[in-house]
């Protein structure tokens, strides 16, 4: 078992050091939720199909993330507040690669 260190800043603005398991094919959408980083009902509201951009978030860190699919770039194109570095959470699959991975919830749309 490894566990990575993410860092998240909540839509409050307060940065959270997590610890994320790499073996339970959990994606970035679900820790926050398990964390409760985020409020009750106001993230992963699709359940983590890339299709209501609850979950987006604004990748603070140089990581290399896998390619965007065509349903999280056609998702982002019709979100609010996204940025050049948004991406959907549930997309993002957590992996010994992303250690150190530092991101910030965008705000509630």
């Amino acid at each position: 078992m490894q566990d990575i260190n993410i860092k998240i800043t909540d839509r409050e603005g307060k940065t959270h050091d997590i610890v994320a398991p790499t073996d339970m094919s959990m994606n970035l959408m679900e820790v926050v939720r398990s964390y409760e980083l985020a409020e009750e009902g106001t993230i992963g509201i699709c359940g983590g199909m890339a299709m209501c951009a609850s979950c987006q978030c604004y990748v603070k860190s140089d990581h290399q993330l896998p390619e965007m699919t065509d349903d999280e770039d056609a998702m982002l194109a019709e979100a609010f507040y996204v940025e050049d570095n948004s991406r959907l959470g549930c997309q993002i699959q957590i992996t010994p690669e992303l250690n150190g991975l530092e991101v910030e919830l965008a705000p509630e749309s």
